[in-house]
């Protein structure tokens, strides 16, 4: 079931709205760092205009926005080899005039390179940058005669930086990317939970009411039928019509609380006196000393659905219910005259189905073309 406050799909609502600000926060320090170092004088290297370095960081921060944007989505935005091409005009152009000051811009194309790129290309991109700036800064630093521990610091220090706050910002919207994955999965389970559930509430109702319903009807054709020349037995049909219609709004609430529950004995008491009220000849055949626990429940829908298609679907004038325990499982057979042609096979049925094979047994059905019709289903005396 979806939900009409959700504002892109898959996100979670305060996802959406917070998604893109959490991406700039990540990114916006590493964007306006190496501009103000620029404007201030105090990266080490050249310092600049302000008029040329805000356009300039603006501009970089823009399309290094819509690149952690378009990964946020797990897509690669419309015209990125020019974007990138372009991100990389800004980060290294500037370079000649800005030298040390614009070096750690490399930080936002290392990690659009990474968003953007694959295979080897996108090994080359990021490796050349990390290595050629540990290379220059060495090799700056030995001809200006420092030490060979700074030397060193040099060449650990700059890919060190470059690799860690790449990957914080490609981590940045790689996480936005996996909270959307895991909203969309939850969603769909969700749904999934939902449709389940719907389809046991549809089966409780069909299975539950079914049989009440028949019997609400066929005990008031009779008692119209009695009421003229018997009175008093229509009376009888009409006090025991409105236990039926009792039974079948505890049945409503029992479902919706998913607290019903159903007997076999009971099940069968109830259809043997329903079936005979229709005025069909009914052969019992049971024995419930050996039934295993977990058959009880099942065995019980499926005399109450056997029940209510015999009354809904035929003309039956007998109707013989057996119920036998053997080695392996119990067979429970629910058989009638006067059977009408079905096309395909009842959500009833279906339901029943499901059950049975819940507990690792089955339930079938055959039909003559005499009109005989059999219900059969099994149960395993211990679950697999």
């Amino acid at each position: 079931m979806s939900t009409a406050t959700i504002g892109e799909p898959g996100y979670p609502l305060w996802l959406t709205r917070r998604a893109r600000w959490f991406l700039a926060a990540m990114n916006a320090p590493f964007i306006a760092e190496c501009p103000i170092w620029t404007i201030i004088g105090l990266g080490g290297g050249a310092s600049g205009n302000p008029a040329l370095v805000v356009p300039l960081g603006l501009a970089m921060g823009v399309l290094q926005l819509r690149h952690s944007f378009a990964a946020a989505r797990g897509q690669r935005p419309a015209g990125w080899q020019w974007t990138f091409l372009a991100l990389g005009v800004v980060v290294y152009l500037p370079m000649f005039w800005f030298t040390w000051n614009w070096a750690a811009t490399q930080i936002l194309l290392i990690a659009s390179a990474t968003m953007l790129l694959r295979g080897w290309l996108r090994v080359a991109v990021v490796a050349a940058p990390v290595l050629g700036t540990a290379a220059t800064a060495m090799a700056v630093d030995a001809a200006g005669k420092w030490p060979p521990s700074v030397i060193g610091y040099e060449g650990l220090a700059w890919p060190g930086n470059l690799l860690l706050y790449s990957a914080a910002l490609y981590a940045a919207a790689r996480l936005i990317k996996a909270a959307d994955e895991l909203y969309a999965a939850r969603t769909e389970q969700a749904e999934g939970a939902i449709g389940q559930e719907r389809l046991r509430i549809s089966r409780d109702l069909h299975d539950l009411l079914g049989q009440s319903l028949s019997a609400i009807s066929l005990k008031g054709d009779l008692a119209l039928r009695l009421l003229a020349s018997d009175p008093a037995r229509a009376r009888s049909e009409i006090e025991s019509l409105t236990g039926v219609a009792r039974r079948a709004l505890h049945d409503v609430l029992a479902i919706a609380r998913d607290e019903h529950s159903v007997s076999l004995r009971g099940e069968i008491d109830a259809a043997a006196g329903l079936l005979t009220a229709a005025g069909i000849e009914v052969g019992l055949t049971t024995d419930l000393s050996e039934l295993p626990g977990h058959a009880e429940d099942v065995l019980a829908w499926a005399v109450r659905e056997g029940t209510t298609n015999v009354l809904r679907h035929s003309a039956a004038r007998t109707c013989s219910i057996a119920l036998a325990t053997g080695d392996a499982g119990v067979w429970l057979e629910v058989a009638n005259d006067g059977a009408r042609a079905v096309s395909g096979q009842g959500s009833g049925l279906t339901g029943l189905a499901k059950r049975a094979e819940a507990v690792s047994g089955s339930a079938r059905t055959e039909a003559a073309a005499n009109g005989m019709f059999w219900l059969r289903v099994w149960i395993p005396k211990e679950l697999s």
